[in-house]
């Protein structure tokens, strides 16, 4: 009896003791799924961060792109009355172009000095993977051939004191002007005395960047190097007219004295 006692006693705690742990298959099964779990996680994480990363970069090109076409106008709408407009293109895949703007004095300070350019270009770089780089140039001197100092300076006076890239990997980048008189489109500009009525920028950034397209309108201004030819010319004809009334009325006096 006290036997058969005992042995029910080792059963009921042998029963007992596999009930309250787990086995080795068991043990192995929650790690996998413990472990399919954490990479379900850790994946979704991942894709997430991707994802914003993706957003905040493609936010930053839209503010840097906007930022350009911001002070393209800028520049275009400070123009003064007498600036000299040049555009230069290139054929190629892509097209390469030049544009110059003169007689637009900017003063800043560069490398620790205060000075003043008289020119500003912006050009395109084309680099060895074939996209473009948008670079501003600015010149200490007048750099347009028919100008009374590009003709004065040597070659290296017209080098560019300074340059800036504006923007890099670009696709293409390709200007188009509108003639205000034939109302034509046309690729360059050289026309001195007068300004295009409008500019179409269009450009692509990247492999697959979107073509974005801008027009600038250029509002007419008076060129007051003629406004003071014509100011002075009206007051010589008026001092001219006066002086020859007071000739007259003199003359006409002096005949009835006597």
């Amino acid at each position: 009896m006290a036997l058969r006692a005992t042995l029910s006693a080792v059963k009921n705690v042998a029963s007992i003791s596999r009930r309250g742990g787990f086995t080795l298959l068991e043990l192995v099964l929650a790690m996998g799924l413990l472990a399919m779990l954490v990479g379900m996680v850790f994946g979704i994480s991942r894709t997430s961060l991707a994802l914003g990363n993706k957003v905040v970069e493609t936010q930053n090109e839209e503010m840097l792109n906007q930022a350009f076409f911001d002070f393209l106008g800028q520049r275009f709408a400070a123009m003064p009355g007498n600036t000299r407009f040049d555009l230069k293109y290139t054929d190629g895949n892509p097209i390469l172009s030049d544009l110059t703007l003169q007689n637009v004095p900017l003063n800043f300070t560069w490398s620790g000095g205060s000075r003043v350019a008289k020119a500003v270009q912006l050009s395109t770089v084309r680099k060895r993977d074939n996209y473009l780089d948008i670079v501003l140039r600015y010149y200490e001197n007048e750099i347009l051939p028919d100008s009374n100092t590009a003709t004065k300076t040597s070659q290296l006076d017209n080098k560019p004191f300074a340059q800036i890239v504006l923007l890099k990997d670009v696709a293409y980048f390709e200007w188009r002007v509108l003639d205000g008189r034939t109302m034509e489109w046309q690729y360059d500009w050289d026309i001195q005395g007068r300004l295009p009525l409008q500019l179409e920028l269009k450009v692509a950034f990247g492999k697959d960047g979107e073509e974005l397209r801008h027009v600038f309108w250029l509002v007419p201004k008076q060129n007051p190097e003629a406004f003071m030819r014509q100011l002075q010319q009206g007051q010589g004809q008026g001092q001219g007219q006066g002086q020859g009334q007071g000739q007259g009325q003199g003359q006409g006096q002096t005949q009835e004295n006597p």
